[in-house]
């Protein structure tokens, strides 16, 4: 039973965590009513075409997304630019894994 209380209550402070986080971040919206999300990927890459595409064909605008890609030109600086806050959504490849934050 103390595990079902806890779980439970887990469960609401996730749950609580992702609205306030939502709440706040809607104060990054432009004119437009878009929330703009600035995304760094290492290169530009055929892996990453049906991103290209869906950005191509307003996917992102229908659900209230702006993306605005950058190249960052090497996984050391796409990882400088997430952690500075200067992206939001950083795609690399590391020697050993692939790292998405």
């Amino acid at each position: 039973m103390k595990k079902y209380i806890i779980g439970i209550l887990i469960i609401l402070l996730v749950v609580g965590g992702v609205l306030g986080y939502s709440l706040l971040k809607n104060g990054n919206n432009d004119k437009t009513g878009l929330t703009t999300v600035q995304l760094n990927e290492v290169t530009r890459s055929v892996f990453y075409s049906p991103q290209y595409v869906a950005i191509a064909n307003g996917y992102f605008e229908e659900e209230g997304l702006n993306i605005e890609i950058t190249t960052g030109q090497g996984a050391d600086k796409v990882m400088t630019a997430v952690l500075a806050g200067q992206s939001d959504i950083g795609f690399a490849r590391a020697r050993s894994c692939n790292i998405c934050i």
